[in-house]
């Protein structure tokens, strides 16, 4: 299980209670996650994204970069289900100096007779039944702390019992929501999504806005088949109506915000984003960028604008139709972007640095603190663009499910460790019984080059050496792996489908397993390889030809040694004349002149 839930020095003083509440301020991820319904994909799979991205010093201890498999479990009557605090539960500040990896027990729960197989980590991922999820975190106006027996719960334990208990989306989302209404919700808004084969739904949540109150708000809406819903950190559900078929929420939603003074009748329709919450999560266009680019990318016909008025803006629906059906290599790809080829592309610029480095090192403004509030809004120093595919990324997945296959078959984790744009997604079976060891161990705070997520992180921080030479090597392994992965796919379906069909669902389980293990550890094998390859190439400012021993050292672009300085450097004995000498270009001439030459003369020749 979850180390927090695996742990037995869960019951703490009240000081320990009072500890992680103030620890609310520390910690939270920041995601990007969508939805492509049977409709707008191309082989008519359920797709699910999510990206875990997480900022600050002490976000995760252990399990945000290693994957966890649990179980199919039955439980004796009578038993219960413990509820433990989440660490990561608040809005994190980059940098911040407090943290905690303690669990605190904060309540319990009716258990049921039998629990799913499912994979988690930081969130739940998907279910042996084909039931996917993805997360991310968004900002609310009130984000309260937990309490035992009055708000035990926050996103991560609900995605998890939800997978735990359920098969189908909706089935997740009145369960998330009753769980919400009855034993209460803290920490930050949150939006969930829960696919099954055939449908997609969103669920967003947050604290209740009277601190007395022990239950919270949430809203729950359907994708429509064929379209795409994406989500980044910002709540997406506009206006509730009620009777709408295809929407969901609180029982006391209507007259909780209405006596909170959120919402009146007189307003109008309820719009769940301005009632609840004051929009973007860090800075103007953190979260509505990732959402424009990827609804974009999707459908250029609707030539959606990057600028919008503010954080309410209603530029980009909650979901679009694509302009064309996208299959699995183009679901990985939505998490694989920098805004190339845009306004706000992060491998051009000086921030780039010469060679075309699209990641960024957190600035001082980039923190994840409230910047807005009823009748302020923060001008900060300046920003960096958030892109999907962030330098802070522990994993990301693409879940797929297949409603003409077995569940067993049908679902697939496409899991990619560390940063999105460099990984490899290997495919998991939601039959399967284990994974590689090497998805399941690694720490942060220790290099394990045995772990996934070392092993993938380390060759995005190498290729910060040299990008734009290294990246084509890395996409071209990546992409022959994930090919190798797909064909394989569907050699593994036809067998295992075969299998049970025969009423063999042992032989099919087993196929399914070594599949799944045996193929994350080739891709990681085939990544380590890689790794050896680009030290040795692109090692010391050389780049060298393992094969054949050429040596090339081709130094710095001549842009960067002009925006550099470079033609102000030592080149002659008059230095300070020459760093007085204004409107200086690097042009990458030599001229020869006599060694008693005034510094004029040469002056007029460079």
């Amino acid at each position: 299980m979850r180390r927090r839930i695996a742990r037995t020095d869960v019951l703490r003083s009240g000081i320990c209670l009072l500890v992680a509440f103030l620890l609310l301020s520390t910690n939270a991820a920041a995601c990007t996650t969508f939805a492509i319904t049977p409709g707008a994909s191309e082989d008519g799979s359920m797709y699910v994204g999510h990206t875990n991205d997480g900022v600050g010093k002490y976000w995760r201890q252990i399990d945000d970069i290693s994957l966890i498999y649990v179980p199919a479990r039955d439980h004796d009557p009578g038993a219960k289900r413990p509820v433990f605090y989440d660490p990561n539960s608040g809005s994190d500040a980059a940098g911040g100096k407090k943290g905690s990896n303690a669990s605190l027990l904060l309540g319990y729960i009716d258990q049921v007779p039998h629990t799913y197989a499912y994979y988690t980590s930081a969130y739940g991922m998907m279910n042996e039944h084909q039931l996917l999820s993805g997360e991310c975190t968004d900002y609310a106006k009130v984000e309260l702390g937990p309490e035992p027996g009055k708000r035990i719960f926050y996103s991560s334990e609900l995605a998890d019992i939800a997978l735990e208990r359920c098969t189908k989306a909706r089935e997740a989302v009145e369960l998330v929501g009753s769980l919400i209404e009855t034993y209460g919700y803290y920490g930050t808004g949150e939006t969930l999504i829960f696919a099954d084969p055939e449908e997609a739904w969103v669920i967003e949540m947050c604290s209740s806005l009277d601190p007395e109150d022990g239950g919270g708000l949430w809203v729950a809406q359907k994708v429509p088949d064929g379209e795409v819903f994406v989500a980044a950190n910002e709540f997406r559900i506009r206006e509730v109506v009620p009777g709408n078929p295809d929407q969901l929420y609180s029982s006391d939603l209507f007259s909780k915000l209405e006596e909170g003074g959120a919402w009146s009748p007189a307003d109008g329709p309820l719009d769940w984003l301005e009632a609840v919450s004051y929009g973007e999560y860090a800075h103007p266009y953190y979260s509505l960028m990732r959402v424009w680019r990827i609804q974009d990318r999707l459908a250029p016909s609707l030539n959606l604008s990057p600028y919008v008025e503010s954080s309410y803006t209603g530029a980009y629906p909650f979901s679009i139709r694509p302009d064309e059906k996208v299959n699995l290599t183009e679901a990985f790809s939505l998490f694989r972007d920098h805004y190339e080829g845009t306004d706000f592309d992060l491998t051009t610029g000086t921030a780039a640095g010469p060679f075309g480095n699209p990641y960024r090192y957190l600035g001082p403004d980039d923190a994840h603190s409230d910047f807005q509030n009823a009748s302020y809004q923060q001008i900060r120093g300046g920003a960096n663009p958030r892109p999907v595919s962030a330098v802070f990324c522990s994993y990301s997945y693409v879940a797929q499910a297949r409603s003409h296959l077995p569940d067993p078959v049908g679902g697939i984790l496409w899991f990619g460790p560390a940063v999105a744009y460099e990984t490899v997604y290997a495919p998991l079976y939601a039959g399967a019984t284990n994974v590689s060891t090497a998805y399941t161990i690694g720490d942060r705070l220790q290099y394990d080059p045995d772990s996934a997520y070392w092993t993938f992180d380390f060759v995005t921080n190498w290729a910060m050496l040299r990008y734009d030479a290294m990246i084509d090597t890395i996409l071209a392994e990546q992409s022959a792996l994930e090919a190798g992965s797909i064909a394989l796919v569907q050699e593994t379906d036809s067998k295992a489908v075969t299998l049970i069909d025969a009423g063999d669902a042992e032989g099919a389980a087993r196929l399914l397993t070594n599949v799944t293990v045996s193929r994350g550890d080739a891709i990681v094998d085939a990544w380590h390889d890689l790794t050896g390859t680009l030290i040795v190439t692109y090692s010391n400012g050389l780049i060298t030809d393992p094969e054949t021993e050429a040596v090339d050292e081709p130094g710095y672009p001549a842009w960067w040694l002009n925006e550099t300085g470079y033609q102000y450097g030592p080149r002659v004995y008059e230095l300070e004349d020459l760093r007085d000498t204004p409107g200086l270009n690097y042009t990458g001439k030599t001229v020869w002149v006599p060694k008693n030459a005034p510094f004029a003369e040469i002056r007029d020749l460079i």
